[in-house]
């Protein structure tokens, strides 16, 4: 459950508003805001120094963009795994799709009012055959890029919120790998079969 004290990820439309209110609301905690556009791999780098300089009292870092690149994502992996002393961080961005999978997976996550939630798919990952894998990917093999960016996500909020799957290293992986795809412009159905089939090999095996 996400809480100022232990941060995590608010998805909301009104970033840069939701940061200014988050530092308010820790007063008179110390804050650090890092929000622009694009959040790039400067950006990462500069959080980081912030992050290391040492302090004696909860110091909160508030990065908000509306999207966040994979570089500056993988550079901040590890800090947001495990954060140096009395640091908390708390990420904002529009929409869940510009997250990796791995850092979705690592940290809290609020949703706020009127932001878009995603339905349940008629897929089952937990019972994946051959026949249903193809045909979903057949379904959707003619995506925008944009579409095939949200499926993904999509994928990912099926997997982890109505399925409740316990997702392996290599799953998390497969879903970076995908939205790494995309941002290449790969074939949907190219995409969609390799993050696909890491789910059909779970399920053979607990047949």
């Amino acid at each position: 459950m996400f809480t100022l004290e232990r941060g995590g990820i608010i998805i909301t439309h009104h970033f840069e508003a939701k940061a200014h209110e988050l530092a308010h609301a820790l007063l008179p905690l110390r804050s650090c805001p890092f929000v622009c556009e694009d959040f790039k791999i400067e950006d990462a780098k500069a959080v980081i120094a912030e992050a290391y300089k040492a302090e004696s009292t909860t110091k909160t870092l508030i990065l908000g963009a509306k999207s966040f690149t994979i570089p500056a994502q993988n550079a901040l992996l590890k800090i947001l795994e495990e954060p140096p002393p009395h640091i908390v961080f708390i990420l904002l961005s529009p929409t869940k799709s510009t997250f990796l999978p791995t850092i979705l997976s690592r940290m809290a996550l609020h949703i706020e009012p009127n932001t878009r939630l995603y339905e349940p798919l008629e897929l089952s990952l937990r019972h994946l055959d051959l026949a249903h894998l193809f045909g979903f990917v057949k379904a959707h093999d003619k995506l925008k890029k944009h579409e095939a960016k949200a499926l993904v996500e999509q994928l990912f909020h099926h997997a982890v919120y109505h399925e409740k799957y316990p997702l392996s290293t290599r799953q998390l992986e497969g879903f970076d790998k995908a939205f790494r795809l995309i941002e290449l412009n790969a074939r949907t159905q190219t995409l969609l079969v390799m993050l696909l089939m890491n789910f059909l090999k779970e399920s053979l095996r607990d047949r």
